[in-house]
This record gives C-alpha cells, structure tokens and sequence, in this order.
C-alpha cells in the first residue's frame, strides 16, 4: 500500500473546495430564481382572484339582461296578439 502524496491530497482539497464554492453559488442563484417564481406565481394568482369576482359580476349581469329580454319579448309576444 503506497502512502498518499502530499501535494496531490493539498490540490484535490484544493479542486473540491472550488467546486463546492461553485456549487454554492448556483444553489444561491437556484434559490433566488425559485423566490422569483414564488413570487410571481402569488401575483398571477391574486390577478385571477379579482378577474374571479369580475366574472361573477359579468355573469349576474349577463343574466339579468336576459331576464328582462325574455320578459319583454314574452310581454310583446301576448300583446301582439
């Protein structure tokens, strides 16, 4: 078994460490991107919550106003004849 040489171990060290800063760095980047993505997801997802209620508006009013179209054409049906 040969003992290990010095110099060699001191450079693997060496490489890993650099690779763990690089590492680091893309899991900081990773992080922030995901914050990003967290971020606009709750925004898309308040927009959807408001057009919610405008649909619901635009539903009730939709059917009000055929409603009172079906009345008057239901009042000018018996009337005409």
């Amino acid at each position: 078994m040969s003992v290990p040489d010095p110099l060699e171990t001191v450079r693997e060290l060496a490489t890993h460490a650099s690779d763990i800063k690089h590492l680091q760095t893309d899991m900081d980047k990773i992080v922030q991107d995901m914050k990003d993505v967290k971020d606009t997801l709750e925004a898309i997802r308040k927009t959807l919550d408001q057009a919610h209620g405008g649909w619901r508006m635009l539903m009730a009013v939709g059917s009000a106003s055929a409603l009172v179209g079906g009345g008057v054409a239901w009042v000018a049906e018996h009337l005409s004849k």
